[in-house]
């Protein structure tokens, strides 16, 4: 029997690394990964998060891998390819994710000191970079590399300018990785998500969970709600799948019609 259009949203039998798959939008991916049948290599700073999410994946009947580690150190990053490779058997996605800011301090470019701007360059720039180009090494031909942007990327960020600067880099990087990488039929796309109440939006923002209805409104999402995990995490899902087989070079916007 010929596949349904159901069937080409299916990923059975994928490997994907999620970075900063502890919580929030990566805890999100991981998980609708292993819904529609991947295993999952999981990494982030903090190890018990990423067991727990480690948990959810088994008990979705996938196997699970949690690694801990910094993504902003090129070498863990290059031993997580390997490691993903040898313990999984082959890697056919991987999903940079992990990115935000250590400092939620509302800072106009002029105030900025040099060691905010680097980290925020390091963080959500440079290891998608580093990301990639592990990535390259070891994932099988036909395989997919997703990159998690932000709307900030296309729109002035006043007061959060080194974010946005770093993830209109993720874009072009994008694109530019997905021209030098079709030969090999690798597909590299983008997810830029709207405004998603994780722990970086909460604290920029001061915002409580009491506040997010009227968050929405008061940030003009013409939906009307504000995103969720999951909502990133279905286009992460359709642009890994062979639904997306003639699609690369391209950032999703997930936003809510946010402008």
């Amino acid at each position: 029997m010929a596949d349904t259009v159901l069937d080409r949203f299916g990923l059975a039998g994928g490997v994907a690394v999620v970075t900063g798959a502890g919580r929030g939008i990566g805890e999100g991916i991981a998980v609708a990964l292993a819904e529609a049948g991947c295993d999952v290599v999981l990494t982030a700073r903090r190890e018990h998060e990423i067991e727990a999410v480690a948990d959810k994946v088994r008990a979705l009947g996938r196997r699970a891998l949690a690694v801990p580690g910094d993504i902003t150190d090129g070498d863990f990053v290059e031993r997580l390819a390997d490691q993903a490779k040898a313990e999984m058997g082959r890697v056919t996605l991987w999903v940079s994710n992990a990115g935000g800011a250590d400092d939620r301090t509302p800072r106009h470019l002029a105030d900025m000191p040099d060691r905010q701007w680097d980290y925020q360059l390091d963080l959500n720039l440079r290891a998608v970079f580093t990301g990639a180009r592990a990535a390259v090494r070891v994932i099988e031909d036909g395989g997919s590399i997703i990159n998690i942007s932000s709307g900030a990327a296309l729109k002035p960020s006043p007061n959060n300018g080194p974010y946005a600067v770093a993830k209109a880099g993720v874009d072009s990087l994008t694109k530019t990785l997905s021209i030098e990488l079709a030969r090999r039929g690798v597909r590299v796309n983008g997810v830029a998500p709207g405004p998603v109440p994780t722990e970086v939006f909460m604290e920029f923002f001061k915002a409580t969970e009491d506040d997010l209805p009227d968050l929405a409104k008061k940030i003009g999402v013409p939906l009307g709600r504000l995103g969720t995990p999951e909502d990133v995490a279905n286009a992460v899902v359709f642009l890994a799948s062979p639904a997306a087989s003639w699609v690369t070079g391209q950032t999703l916007l997930v936003n809510g019609g946010d402008r």
